[in-house]
């Protein structure tokens, strides 16, 4: 059964901030609230994958959606079992199905993202036969959710350092993940979408991030017709969702975006004399996520 929604970030939560005090340039001493950092290591089956650097909040998720956007996991794979180890911050996901991938971790090759920003050799197998549907997006619904988004409570608003990746339909937000990595947040959605098998086709992903082709491959493989976000591109990126016909949306700000792929799909519904511009505290979160 879903849980309820939108589930949303928790900025209140107390394993994911901690106080740090420090002296400002008056030299006045002043008390900060940082992101926590810490290890995760994910076992399927048998077989240590990887250890993640991630902020600690929905490790299940992001264990079953890193294997299954690493390939490791198949859509019909039988996970009978998810084991998380809080003190050992471990997290082990068992199948019915005999896994051994010993010969695809030793040719993984890391991107251009921060955290587990790990791909293997063969990352673009997995986008053969990936038929995205021509699910429509009107300009009112990217509106909409930029404002919404754009003002949730956020680990992102109370301590900073941190990225954001948020599942929508339609007009509305579902899934709102935030994580040290962009690429941990992904997953994590990914994982709650295999969790509870929430269908991909009418969905949009939006991401605080830049869209790297690793971003774009891993919407793409969750089946996710439409990739937006606050940022910008890479070359590389765009390139493989003008292949795939993926929408793909940027530079999201105030009555402003971009968009560099999968045009088809856009409808320009929104009356633009009704979209207020951004306020100068959230213009400040694009720049800071392109880092």
């Amino acid at each position: 059964m879903l849980p309820q929604l939108p589930l949303l970030p928790d900025p209140d939560a107390v394993r994911l901030t901690r106080a740090v005090r420090g002296h400002d340039h008056t030299g006045a001493e002043v008390s900060l609230s940082v992101v926590e950092e810490r290890p995760l290591t994910i076992y399927l089956n048998s077989q240590e994958i990887v250890t993640a650097m991630t902020i600690g909040d929905y490790p299940e998720y992001l264990a079953l959606g890193f294997l299954r956007n690493q390939g490791m996991l198949r859509d019909n794979d039988t996970v009978t079992g998810i084991d998380y180890d809080e003190d050992i911050e471990t997290v082990v996901v068992r199948t019915t199905r005999q896994t051994s991938y010993e010969d695809k971790l030793k040719k993984k090759t890391r991107t251009s993202g921060c955290a587990v920003g790990a791909v293997f050799g063969d990352m673009m197998e997995g986008l053969e036969g990936v038929v995205l549907p021509e699910a429509p997006l009107r300009s009112s619904w990217l509106y909409a959710l930029s404002r919404q988004i754009n003002t949730l409570p956020s680990l992102y608003l109370s301590a900073g350092a941190i990225h954001g990746t948020v599942l929508c339909q339609g007009d509305q937000v579902l899934v709102y993940m935030e994580d040290v990595g962009r690429h941990n947040a992904v997953d994590k959605i990914a994982g709650f979408m295999r969790h509870y098998d929430v269908p991909a086709g009418d969905k949009i992903l939006y991401t605080t991030g830049r869209r790297t082709s690793e971003m774009v491959i891993k919407t793409a493989m969750m089946g996710i017709p439409i990739l937006a976000s606050r940022s910008g591109f890479t070359a590389w990126g765009v390139e493989i969702a003008q292949q795939l016909g993926l929408t793909l949306i940027g530079r999201m700000r105030g009555q402003r975006f971009v968009c560099l792929s999968g045009e088809n799909r856009l409808i320009r519904d929104a009356d633009l004399s009704t979209v207020p511009d951004e306020d100068r505290r959230h213009r400040r979160k694009g720049a800071e996520d392109e880092a």
